[in-house]
Formats: C-alpha cells, structure tokens, sequence
C-alpha cells in the first residue's frame, strides 16, 4: 500500500513465477483489479522498450537486473531516464549497492527499497515514494500490520546498532510445514527470526546489511560482505562482485573478493586493491581479489554467496 492505488498501473512481471517475488506480482493485479504484463524472462533492452512504449507504471527488480537495464538505457539511446508513466521501480532481493540508487538518483528515476522474505508473503517493509531519495538506502518502514524489532545478543537493539531482524504478524508464516526443527529454530515467542542484519534509524526506518550466514568475522570484528561488495561496483570498471570469507589461522576469516569487470574495461587487482584501502577499514579490505566472467545467481537474480567458494576451486583448477 505504500506505493498507492492507482486503476491505471500495469505492472510489469519479468521475476520467476514460482518465486514469491514475481508470484506477488499477479496477486497484486487479482486484488486492486490492475494490468498485469507478464514477460517470459527477463531481457533488458525488452524491459526498457515495454517501459518506454507499453506505459508499464510499475516494475519488481533486483540489483543486477536494474544494473543492466540502466546499461542498456545508455546503449540504445533512449536517454538518462525513464517516461514519467514509469512511477515506481520496486527493489528487492538484498542491499542495493550505493552507487547503483546513486546513479539512479542522478537520472531522476523512481527507485523504491522493499524488504521481504517467501514468510512474509513478500513485502514485509517498503519505503514510499516520497521518501526515496531523502533515506537512500533504507528499506522503509514495516506494512500494517506487520511489526518488526532488532535484537543484538538476544536484546533489543538501540537505533543504529546491527542486530537480527525478527518479524511478527499475520501476514508471517506460522511454521514450516512438516518441518517442526526448522520451526522451532525460527520463531521465538510468536516472532518470526528472518537470520537477516539490519538497524534502525532515529525514525525508525529499516537498513538491511546483510544475510548473517554470509556475515565475516574477521580477528573479531563484523564484516559484510554487501558492503565491499557496494565499494568495488562503485568503481567504473566494475560491472559487479562477490564477497565471501576464507579460512585464515591469524584472523579467523578474511574477505576475498570475486569481480565481473565491464566490457571493455581494463582494471588490475593493485588498483582494485588500492581504490578499496582508501574507503574501506583495514579489518574490512579484501585480501585477495580474482577476476571472473560471471557470478553465480538464483532464479530470480540474487547472488549465490555460498557457491563462491566453489568458484574459487574452479579458478584454481
């Protein structure tokens, strides 16, 4: 609801339909009566052309796929930015690298942050329109009716301070099905344990940091990886990277980094290397740095953490 009603949207699905995200979509058009345009997978320059010539209102996206949509705006010369039909690009699947709402903010166009998970039929927490570019980087606010806390060590957190997100209310799962250890590890006196880092601001919106399963303790400290990961896409010759901890006997766990370079460009691991000390703590600095021709994804766009050590055993080999 935070996006408004309007009769007149036709929101265009190009998520997986057996995934909550593009699922949600369709629900969507069923409730509030609205245009659904279903597009078979997703394809950039046939996203953008819909968008410009088919009057598409609304749009469910994730990083990547937003990344190269902007990519494909700039090759094909439809211009910096989107019609003013296109009133909200809806964001998910994980932190959104800073330089990417950066760059979409400088073109003016509508990217709205939402937070959600399968449990929580989708959105769970989304930020409105008209706060999008004054809390750049927060997911928003939880829906009614969902209620939503931070809990650091088992007690709440104090604004700013990173904790797990727990969730609670009807629109939350009730259990796992047939899965009553998965249910017992998730839920703790009726709040959904979601296993997502995040904070809240003085206002009380959402900042989701990172999966705690991907989280890096590194000689003690807390190191995410979507916050390396922002900093080297932030580099002009950075299309997108991956972070994941390595075993190490001094430190415990370090981050290595694995990039995708744009074409055409042209970057040494020195000067990747580099370019991070100058914006990063030391703790949190990747110690190794390997070029790849892709990353690993799910279905719906979402880097696959877990498989990049694999891609190390690959690179090696």
């Amino acid at each position: 609801l935070n996006l408004g009603h309007n009769p007149g949207d036709r929101w265009l699905a190009c998520l997986p339909l057996f995934h909550i995200g593009g699922l949600s979509i369709l629900m969507r058009g069923v409730i509030y009566g609205i245009s659904v345009v279903v597009h078979k997978k997703f394809d950039a320059t046939g996203i953008n052309r819909a968008i410009f010539d088919e009057r598409i209102t609304i749009i469910s996206v994730v990083a990547v796929m937003l990344q190269r949509m902007l990519a494909d705006l700039d090759t094909n010369s439809r211009g910096t930015s989107y019609p003013s039909t296109l009133r909200c690009i809806l964001l998910g699947g994980g932190p959104a690298p800073y330089p990417l709402l950066e760059a979409c903010m400088r073109r003016d166009i509508p990217v709205v942050q939402t937070y959600g998970l399968t449990e929580s039929c989708s959105q769970a927490v989304t930020l409105s329109p008209s706060e999008a570019m004054r809390k750049i980087g927060s997911a928003g606010r939880p829906l009614l009716p969902v209620q939503l806390r931070i809990l650091h060590d088992n007690r709440p957190a104090s604004p700013g301070e990173p904790g797990e997100i727990l969730l609670k209310g009807p629109t939350i799962t009730p259990s796992y099905a047939g899965r009553p250890e998965a249910t017992a590890r998730a839920f703790q006196d009726g709040w959904f344990a979601t296993g997502d880092i995040g904070y809240l601001d003085t206002d009380g919106y959402l900042y989701v940091l990172d999966r705690r399963a991907d989280l890096i303790i590194s000689g003690g400290e807390n190191v995410y990886p979507a916050e390396i990961e922002s900093i080297l896409r932030s580099h002009p010759a950075v299309e997108e990277a991956g972070v994941c901890g390595q075993a190490d006997p001094q430190w415990g766990q370090v981050p290595i980094a694995f990039v995708v370079l744009k074409s055409g460009s042209m970057v040494t691991t020195e000067e990747l290397l580099s370019y991070t000390a100058q914006k990063l703590a030391r703790y949190k600095q990747p110690h190794a740095i390997y070029f790849t021709d892709q990353l690993p994804h799910t279905s719906s766009g979402k880097l696959l953490r877990r498989e990049l050590p694999r891609l190390l055993q690959t690179l090696h080999n």
